[in-house]
């Protein structure tokens, strides 16, 4: 069916509301919204919110339940009885779609288990393996704009579902019309008659649930507590200021503060759920503007720390005070190093860090990992980009025993202690946070002084990113055709420096500067990496979720000012190679 055709298709069947938002529109806008379906992935599907094929709206979210069902009736009645757990975050219509979820798959038969409320990543990903459910579905668009919301399926492990499953939910969803999937009728009108209820059914197949499992996820994560006897002596003496950027993070959050007995404030402005994020440009804790409020509040209280999570809580973002009195905004790279840190050192100090500890880290994140890993004799494995890959290492090791999952972290802000849940975690990362400034506080030294003795001691490390989008729809093929050209380019140095070998996760081979070849043995992936001679290295990837391509670099080097040189002429210096 052409663009034209499906348009006209459209049109005939949504509502008259819905029709109105098609009425009129340019045969560009036209292209755009129905030239092409929204792709779903390993990260599930994520695109702007209005109608169309490549768009969000109830019928994009229907037709890939319908076919995330048909796939759970192959797997017997066993899984359609285990269910599906459904989440969702505080953006437009994430309600909507998480409510449309449940009813697809009551109609197929498929129990399912929704949320009386919003809640974050962390809580669906644990409450999936809470349930024993088969599946679980959490609705976000994590950090992006408000314009966006997305759908991410997750595996009965509770990690993001796996390539090999997601290829097969695809498969049944492509074929499937967008209209006329069967919805299970509910005997609730409103939202507000949702909320507050806990394990009540609301049809034959839809039970809603909400305060035991919150309970049950606090009791896990209170375990992870490392210094209780720091806390106990300096919490008082802390002041956080904390922002939910208006997202589910608000109530878990200021709860688990509140058992630590650890003082807070919240950000007024940002402390309510609002689908429009009006007090920040993008609700992203990678971006100072998203702290700036936090930051202003801390100065006017005299507060010590500040710390935001996105929407969906799973990323964190953090400010402290640095040696003047001044707060700094730390990067994902060095709140994961510190937090690793802590982690193991305290683990040593109390003497029972297994012996065969380890820590996972993503092969864009700092090299700083291996050398603190390296210090406290732990090892440090890299896997592909995506914390579903980190996810697998935790389920694997649980049925192995190779290895005892300590910590797990990407340079974007994701970060996870315990094996509770199965991606990032911005509510256990915060108690982690909070307790280590107090356990620093009672060693009479702050987490900024801690972040430059690692410094000192293991090299000035320096992180960049940098991206690039191709919008449109020639987007994705413009992106496609510069990594091919990056593929087939023979790489010998940048910036003066030796690549001592070049990882093509697409071709998955690792080929040295001497001309010797070895397999990868982590999976396919349309990734180019580059590890240079003095110990830095590039990397260049497409993003999982939105039309940028990617090129990072870490840099090692003796002072703050030549390890920043350095990143810079080397991440200018891969990007004038491929994308001119």
């Amino acid at each position: 069916m052409d663009y034209i055709a499906a348009y006209e298709y459209w049109k005939q069947h949504v509502s008259p509301s819905e029709r109105a938002e098609l009425e009129g529109i340019d045969d560009a806008e036209i292209a755009d919204r129905f030239s092409l379906p929204l792709a779903f992935g390993t990260a599930g599907m994520r695109g702007t919110i209005g109608m169309g094929t490549f768009r969000m709206n109830v019928y994009t979210v229907a037709r890939a339940t319908k076919g995330l069902a048909n796939w759970i009736e192959t797997l017997g009645e066993d899984a359609k009885q285990a269910g599906v757990l459904i989440s969702y975050d505080t953006r437009r219509m994430s309600y909507e779609f998480a409510l449309t979820a449940a009813r697809v798959l009551g109609a197929a038969g498929v129990r399912a288990f929704l949320f009386e409320n919003v809640r974050p990543v962390p809580f669906c990903s644990f409450a999936v393996g809470y349930l024993k459910a088969i599946a679980g579905i959490m609705i976000t668009a994590s950090h992006n704009p408000k314009e966006y919301n997305g759908y991410k399926v997750y595996g009965a492990d509770g990690a993001q579902m796996s390539p090999e499953h997601t290829a097969k939910v695809v498969e049944f969803i492509e074929g499937l019309d967008y209209f006329g999937i069967p919805q299970e009728e509910i005997n609730v009108s409103s939202r507000q008659e949702v909320m507050g209820l806990d394990n009540v059914p609301i049809s034959e197949h839809i039970t809603v649930v909400g305060k035991q499992i919150d309970e049950a996820y606090f009791a896990r994560i209170e375990k992870l507590s490392l210094s209780p006897e720091a806390v106990a002596r300096q919490g008082k003496n802390l002041r956080i200021v904390y922002t939910p950027i208006h997202g589910t993070g608000a109530i878990p959050v200021t709860t688990i503060l509140s058992r630590m007995h650890i003082p807070f404030d919240v950000v007024p402005e940002q402390a309510k759920p609002d689908t429009e994020f009006s007090t920040v440009k993008v609700p992203n804790p990678e971006q100072p503007e998203a702290l700036s409020m936090g930051v202003a509040l801390a100065n006017e209280l005299g507060s010590d720390v500040v710390i935001g999570t996105d929407p969906d809580a799973d990323r964190m973002g953090v400010a402290v005070r640095d040696d003047k009195g001044e707060f700094t905004l730390l990067n994902g790279n060095q709140i994961g190093a510190l937090l690793m840190d802590y982690i193991l050192l305290r683990h040593t100090e109390r003497g029972d860090l297994p012996s065969n500890a380890a820590v996972v880290k993503t092969i864009v994140t700092t090299s700083l990992a291996k050398a603190i890993a390296a210090s406290y004799g732990v090892e440090c494995m890299d896997v592909l980009t995506g914390f579903k890959f980190i996810g697998e290492k935790i389920n694997t090791w649980a049925v192995t025993h190779e290895h005892t999952f300590m910590f797990g972290y990407e340079e974007s802000y994701g970060y996870l202690s315990g094996t509770h849940a199965k991606d990032k975690d911005a509510v256990v990362s915060a108690m982690l946070f909070a307790e280590m400034v107090c356990y620093y506080k009672d060693q009479g030294v702050s987490v900024y002084q801690r972040l430059q003795q690692l410094f000192a001691k293991h090299g000035y490390y320096v992180e960049k990113s940098q991206s690039t989008v191709f919008p449109g729809l020639s987007g994705m093929k413009d992106m496609a055709d510069k990594m091919a050209k990056l593929e087939a380019t023979t790489i010998d140095s940048l910036a003066g420096i030796e690549v001592a070998y070049t990882d093509n996760y697409n071709a998955r081979i690792r080929r040295y500067a001497d001309g010797r070849e070895e397999p990868i043995t982590l999976p396919k992936s349309q990734v180019m990496y580059y590890a240079l001679s003095s110990g830095d290295w590039v990397c260049a990837r497409p993003s999982g979720t939105e039309p940028k391509l990617k090129v990072y670099v870490s840099a090692k080097g003796d002072s703050k000012d030549a390890a920043n040189a350095k990143a810079e002429v080397l991440i200018q210096a891969l990007s004038k190679i491929f994308l001119g």
